[in-house]
């Protein structure tokens, strides 16, 4: 089965005011990124790999930054470019995958993916990671999140791949979940330099998901 089909449900919550209701604000782990970023003054061109309806990708052009977006729903893109428009900000948006990202080699100082690149299985992962790190330039910095093993959803549902589960629950979340412990994210991420990983929950009990930052090589 194709497990890259997220974007399909994602695609569906965009689509409405209340499914993008939750998703407005940007993280505080990136906010405190971002802002050391940009007073550093090193960090010029970004990308928000995965934007869904761009509550990151506004804070990255108003702090200034070159901001470009890519999501593969086209709901999401729609409603980042409404409102970048509305709140007179430049932003390059582009519809694509994960896996084939439409930049050249070393164009991004920063690329951030918040909660998205587990939705695949293990190749699908693997290859959004090598792309990230090619658009990257040496030394520039990637911000993600990785699901954690000690998340609730970890073994529970179909596993459809190794480490990778479809919960069956029968709601917008029925696509595929890859999970990973430190182990398993360190090597994935070879041809990066850890600078910080720690395990959160997020909203809701039992939702482990890894945060990081690295640097590319």
């Amino acid at each position: 089965m194709k497990t890259d089909t997220a974007h399909l449900a994602w695609n569906e919550r965009w689509s409405t005011a209340e499914g993008r209701a939750e998703w407005l604000v940007a993280e505080p782990d990136v906010v405190a990124t971002t802002q050391r970023l940009a007073g550093e003054g090193v960090t010029r061109r970004v990308l928000d790999l995965g934007c869904g309806v761009g509550r990151h990708t506004l804070h990255l052009a108003r702090l200034g930054f070159e901001t470009f977006a890519v999501d593969l729903a086209d709901a999401g893109i729609a409603e980042l470019d409404r409102a970048a428009n509305a709140a007179g900000l430049k932003i390059a948006t582009s519809t694509a995958p994960m896996t084939a990202l439409p930049f050249p080699d070393g164009y991004f100082d920063y690329v951030l993916s918040f909660n998205v690149i587990y939705h695949g299985d293990p190749d699908i992962v693997t290859k959004t990671i090598a792309e990230i790190r090619r658009v990257l330039r040496p030394h520039g910095v990637y911000q993600g999140t990785m699901l954690s093993k000690r998340n609730a959803g970890f073994g529970a549902g179909t596993e459809v791949a190794p480490n990778t589960f479809v919960a069956d629950k029968g709601d917008d979340k029925d696509h595929p979940h890859f999970y990973c412990n430190a182990a398993e994210l360190v090597a994935l991420f070879d041809g990066f330099e850890l600078m910080s990983l720690d395990d959160k929950v997020h909203a809701r009990p039992g939702s482990w998901h890894w945060h990081l930052t690295a640097e590319r090589r």
